[in-house]
């Protein structure tokens, strides 16, 4: 985001202000003013509202992805919209705007919430149907196959219509996680069976990996939530601007593998996909772009300049423990060193790097960060 008080780092990109309503020829985006903002709310059930200014280079960015989501979730009858806050200022005020863009979900005038996700046409489409949706959409045989299609993860549960403590564990943990993941239940026996589970289950399905994991353990809310946090993340998967905080919010030990090229980072996780299956819930592997985000390796007590490379972080203690650059990335001794490190037997490095005065490559500032442990 673009601080007011602060300038940022920009990325490059086109954006026009517009005028009332629909001024831009052929854009789904609405451009609406202090006289027509509160009508247009109030009409809608749902709205996202960006508020921007024309000269900020993030919003510049975004402005062909935000483009891309209306355009898309016009057909299903969801408005984006945006307001020039160096026209409307006095209406940016009364919304609490201090950067830009600043992103809003309104449903009425009264409820109004953020939107902190990914700056992607995909994500900002992901997030707006879930919130159309309501926190636990209804399955049947008829709708089985359109709700799994509706997202790229999506949790169903499957219990019986008298088993009151279930659904409510299950609904109390979809109105926790519905800005993340979206969530159906059914009380369809011969579903359940078709998908080859017992009631009380739940089946996570997504479009990557093994397609789906089932969770029949005892239904407790702290077990089932680490569930859906695990087996929605990929088993290596990649670090970079939209996926960095997940990875650092998921209270387990993240392994990079750091590669400059393509070909090289999806070699290596290949090579890595069975010892990721392996320690699936122990630890998380991804790769990362060693030309854009080369200088976090520093931030591991890693060479910035040798790659490929790879180090593991433990993101709860932020305890680094980077691997000798000299050897091979070898999945054999990989997997011993990982396990070393996962049992113990491994000290975390204590090499002090500072922060780099300048970054090379795109929108680093997510990765960098000043610690009391190096």
């Amino acid at each position: 985001m673009y601080q007011l008080r602060h300038l940022a780092l920009g990325l490059a990109g086109i954006c026009f202000a517009t005028s009332a309503f629909a001024a831009d020829d052929e854009s789904s985006v609405k451009s609406l003013k202090a006289d027509n903002f509160k009508d247009f709310i109030t009409q809608h059930d749902l709205v996202l509202a960006e508020f921007f200014a024309p000269w900020c280079g993030h919003c510049k960015a975004l402005a062909p992805e935000y483009e891309l989501a209306a355009s898309e979730l016009k057909e299903k009858n969801i408005p984006l919209v945006k307001v020039d806050c160096t026209e409307e200022a006095a209406l940016c005020e009364e919304y609490g705007v201090e950067g830009y863009p600043t992103l809003k979900v309104f449903r009425g005038l009264e409820s109004t919430k953020p939107y902190n996700g990914a700056r992607k046409s995909q994500s900002i489409v992901s997030f707006m149907i879930k919130q159309s949706l309501p926190a636990v959409s209804k399955v049947t045989s008829d709708t089985f196959e359109t709700i799994k299609g509706l997202d790229k993860i999506v949790v169903v549960g499957y219990f019986k219509e008298d088993d009151k403590a279930s659904n409510e564990t299950f609904t109390s943990i979809a109105e926790a996680l519905r800005d993340e993941y979206l969530f159906a239940g059914t009380n369809d026996a011969t579903l359940a069976e078709a998908e080859g589970v017992s009631q009380p289950a739940i089946v996570l399905y997504k479009d990557f990996d093994d397609r789906k994991d089932i969770f029949v353990d005892k239904f407790d809310k702290e077990a089932i939530t680490h569930f859906v946090k695990t087996a929605s993340t990929p088993l290596v998967g990649e670090v970079g601007p939209e996926t960095y905080s997940g990875y650092m919010a998921a209270g387990i030990p993240l392994a990079y593998i750091f590669a400059e090229t393509l070909e090289e980072r999806e070699q290596f996780a290949a090579d890595l996909k069975p010892l990721a299956r392996k320690l699936k819930g122990a630890i998380n592997f991804a790769t990362i772009d060693a030309k854009a985000f080369g200088a976090h390796a520093g931030n591991l007590n890693l060479d910035p300049e040798k790659f490929p490379a790879f180090a593991i972080q433990d993101t709860v203690k932020n305890t680094k423990f980077p691997y000798d650059q000299t050897k091979k990335i070898d999945e054999k001794d990989i997997s011993q060193f990982v396990q070393d490190v996962l049992d113990g037997k491994i000290e975390p490095s204590i090499k002090s790097e500072p922060v780099p005065e300048s970054q090379e490559g795109p929108s680093l500032s997510w990765l960098v960060t000043h610690t009391k442990t190096s």
